[in-house]
């Protein structure tokens, strides 16, 4: 299995340039994905993005594998349908998400980039290797009664 590209390297420059192209071409759009419009804000003729882009469709599938528990950053609506902000979830029912820096964005789509690249930054250059997966979520030491 292929690693994660380390910065700096021509892969992961590549990597994050298309994930800009993407995002820039969902502008307007509601929700997000990870598709290049051809008309910017349309999404009658995509392309390009996890379609066409071996390496990134890989690296979102296992961004999206990692746990989800403590750490995950989420984005956290702060005045509807006009400002958002990066929060951190602490992975304790109850206890709510912590804000990762004070950037308030106006913009839905500019905060999905900004998490790829700070996920990118975190993630682990051998995440989602083989080695690393186990045989579920009913594990004997996940809490679940022994039957």
């Amino acid at each position: 299995m292929i690693s994660i590209p380390a910065k700096g390297t021509p892969e992961r420059d590549a990597l994050i340039a298309e994930h800009r192209r993407c995002v820039d071409s969902m502008k307007g759009v509601a929700g997000f994905s990870v598709l290049y419009c051809t008309t910017p804000g349309d999404t009658t003729d995509v392309s390009g993005g996890v379609h066409e882009h071996p390496d990134l469709r890989r690296i979102l599938l296992r961004m999206r594998g990692e746990s989800p528990a403590a750490g995950k950053l989420v984005i956290v609506c702060t005045r509807i349908e006009k400002e958002w902000r990066i929060a951190r979830l602490s992975g304790i029912r109850g206890v709510p998400p912590t804000f990762v820096n004070d950037k308030v964005y106006d913009d839905e789509q500019e905060i999905q980039h900004d998490i790829f690249l700070m996920r990118l930054d975190e993630l682990p250059a051998d995440a989602g290797m083989p080695e690393h997966f186990h045989d579920g979520w009913k594990r004997k030491d996940d809490n679940w009664p022994v039957t």
